[in-house]
């Protein structure tokens, strides 16, 4: 008999696509899962769990009925669906390379990050215009008494306000890829320069100008993460790294995202999204603001910064698990870097 042909052997190449895959897989239906269970009402995959009797022999003290079980069954295949996908598209796409598959999921990462900046963006200079309008009186003559009213509830402007421009920021990010978070810095300068000229000529300043630059500057720590990531940008405390070979530094950087970077990422997601009250879901869930009545209604979207680092990063740190196992199989050069016109170096 003779010996079995290697054309359709699962290789390292292979398992290193699926591994990559699967982070973003179950990282965008872990993010998917929870708006569905807490702001939808479902019941998340869990309580569909201790329906089955799989998270011990007692019997569910709260038993889903029909369409609850069946919702918790298409958020399960959330998690089984595209994982099953990503090792359909790796066993199809064999002649692609490990590079191909990294600018895809930095592809992702880039565009995760520009919903971040337009949304800070867009959110940050709307809630400013309102808290300004609503701190000088006039809002009731343009939108009237009730509307005002609603205006300085957080929950209506979250939902009426907020949301809409997130998802204006969602469309804007797939046709503007060259303005993204390295022009926040712009912008919290230009904010900063606005609140020395207002203070120190005219003598005015308002509780919603400093909460502007708070939340600009906090949002470009957090979004350009998976920027500097790809561009070496973050600050390596070593003592060997740098005397290692250029596979040595392969080796490092792909055990690093793999065992170290990814991990973190999702103890940020699980912990801080695992229920209502949790420390990201809790502050999202209720609007949460700060105690200034008339500064921004930004507070909560400081979590969600969170929730966008992590993903962005779990998908930026796929990218490069595959771009240095790429060197070590010897399909990248060390030193080549990343080419990827839509990858996040073009954020």
């Amino acid at each position: 008999m003779p010996p079995a042909t290697t054309a359709h052997a699962v290789t390292p190449d292979h398992l290193s696509r699926i591994f990559a895959g699967a982070v973003v897989c179950i990282t965008v239906a872990f993010l998917f899962n929870f708006a569905l269970t807490f702001v939808a009402g479902w019941p998340g995959v869990p309580a569909l769990f201790s329906h089955l009797g799989l998270l011990g022999p007692d019997t569910p003290a709260n038993p889903l009925d029909g369409s609850a079980a069946a919702r918790g069954w298409i958020q399960l295949l959330l998690y089984v669906g595209p994982i099953a996908g990503v090792v359909v598209w790796v066993g199809r796409g064999r002649g692609r390379t490990l590079e191909a598959d990294a600018a895809v999921w930095s592809a992702l990462a880039a565009w995760i990050v520009r919903v971040g900046f337009w949304s800070v963006f867009l959110v940050g200079l709307a809630d400013a215009i309102i808290s300004f309008l609503r701190v000088e009186e006039f809002l009731p003559a343009l939108v009237g008494k009730e509307l005002t009213t609603k205006l300085g509830l957080s929950r209506f402007r979250g939902q009426y306000i907020h949301v809409p421009l997130i998802g204006a920021a969602c469309v804007i990010s797939l046709i503007a890829r060259s303005l993204s978070v390295i022009w926040l810095a712009l912008l919290i300068v230009l904010a900063e320069f606005l609140i020395v000229i207002t203070r120190f000529i005219f003598s005015y300043e308002q509780a919603f100008m400093g909460d502007l630059v708070r939340f600009w500057y906090a949002s470009l720590f957090l979004l350009a993460s998976a920027y500097s990531l790809v561009e070496e940008g973050h600050v390596r405390v070593d003592l060997f790294y740098t005397r290692f070979g250029p596979i040595g530094k392969a080796w490092t950087n792909a055990l690093g995202s793999m065992l170290l970077g990814i991990p973190l990422c999702w103890v940020i997601l699980s912990m801080g999204l695992w229920s209502k009250g949790s420390s990201l879901a809790s502050p999202l869930l209720s609007f949460e603001i700060s105690q200034s009545g008339f500064g921004l209604y930004v507070k909560y979207l400081m979590a969600g910064c969170l929730i966008v680092f992590a993903a962005s990063m779990a998908a930026q740190f796929a990218s490069y698990f595959l771009q240095s196992v790429a060197v070590i199989r010897g399909e990248r050069a060390p030193d080549k870097p990343s080419d990827s016109p839509a990858g996040v170096g073009a954020v």
